[in-house]
């Protein structure tokens, strides 16, 4: 049986940094636990802008549709600001998302005990923190037609149209009702029902796929913008939260810094089954390139690392070695040590980069001791 197939896009800024680490995890992984995957690397964003004058080539999509996984870094930069929209590097991510057809985001917000007090919540209202938001990918505001801008009258006009069809819905719920079996059984939808037609679909098309296949789950709905507002007052009554692309991409990005940083968040992208029944899927940390920060060992690897854990679970049916790299990472910050974006008033050991990574391969190995 062949091994496991997964492509590396490193991408740019910090991202080939982090990725780094992420092979020493891969390394550690087909050493001590026999779990060998065969990993191939490819350009993506400015660093494929670069080298081929587009944010995706043609033959790295293609080897992205064939492999088991794609682990994805970071893309941007401001030296690609003044490129024409179709040729940014956001465009080679957005193209993988669309042509993989990447539906359901699932971007885990948890609060590791050691890290509590980074929250700018308090810590009893964030510590022990474990909740899931999926985000429907593909469709939405960010991909419906028409869109652009142009000129009315004396003025100019920026269209962007929000666009759901009733599968595009119904697919994305049955992921989040599968997750919430899985954890603790409880869905939240969250739209805006009371101002948009999309949102009266949304609504009614997720509660239509709970009452007929998944009715053992608890579902609750709620507009967005008082979501943003729970989550802010008491995330802890949140499990699974299912949502569109555009309040997905807000909502996570805040469940993200109630954890205290993006630096610690992974996310996962996945899509229907493939062949071998696994789900074709892309892991990526939720943080950006930060290219203020690139080439300086300052970057914290744990979310693209976590991403990987991510992938051992969902993609590799390999649960038991996804907890025991989580744990790896949550022994790891127990002991104090912190990357610049986790050093705080309770001070801690400083680390770079790749220290952080070097520490988590010391502790998976004390993990089989």
């Amino acid at each position: 049986m062949p091994n496991p197939s997964l492509l590396i896009l490193p991408g740019d800024g910090i991202g080939p940094e982090v990725m780094a680490e992420v092979r020493k995890i891969i390394d550690w992984f087909g050493a001590k636990r026999g779990l060998v995957f065969d990993v191939s690397e490819d350009l993506v964003g400015g660093a494929a802008y670069d080298a081929h004058g587009t944010p995706l080539h043609d033959d790295t999509m293609a080897r992205a549709q064939e492999v088991d996984a794609v682990l994805l870094g970071a893309v941007g930069g401001p030296k690609y600001d003044t490129l024409d929209f179709s040729l940014k590097p956001e465009r080679g991510l957005l193209r993988l998302r669309k042509e993989m057809d990447l539906f359901a985001n699932l971007r885990p917000a948890q609060c590791f005990d050691s890290l509590a007090d980074f929250s700018s919540l308090k810590r009893e209202v964030v510590a022990g923190l474990d909740i899931m938001i999926v985000r429907e990918l593909t469709s939405g505001v960010y991909f419906g037609e028409p869109r652009g801008i142009h000129t009315e009258g004396n003025e100019r006009v920026g269209i962007n149209t929000q666009r759901y069809t009733e599968s595009d819905i119904a697919r994305v719920a049955r992921s989040a009702f599968e997750l919430a079996r899985r954890r603790g059984n409880k869905v939240c939808s969250m739209e805006k029902a009371n101002v948009m037609e999309s949102g009266i679909l949304w609504r009614e098309v997720v509660q239509e796929v709970h009452d007929r296949e998944y009715p053992d789950v608890e579902l609750s709905h709620m507009y967005a913008d008082a979501g943003a507002m729970q989550l802010t007052r008491w995330p802890k009554q949140f499990d699974v939260i299912v949502t569109d692309n555009l309040f997905g991409d807000l909502l996570s990005d805040l469940a993200a810094m109630l954890t205290g940083s993006l630096g610690m968040l992974p996310s996962a992208s996945l899509g229907a089954p493939m062949a071998n029944g696994r789900p074709k899927a892309m892991y990526e940390p939720v943080h950006g390139s930060a290219p203020d920060i690139a080439g300086q060992g300052k970057a914290n690897p744990i979310a693209c690392i976590l991403s990987f854990s991510m992938a051992l679970r969902y993609s590799f049916d390999q649960g038991a070695e996804a907890d025991r790299l989580d744990a790896a990472v949550q022994k790891v910050l127990s002991d104090g040590l912190r990357t610049a974006d986790l050093m705080g008033p309770d001070g801690g050991v400083p680390v770079s980069t790749g220290a952080m990574g070097d520490a988590i391969v010391a502790a998976l190995d004390a993990s089989l001791a």
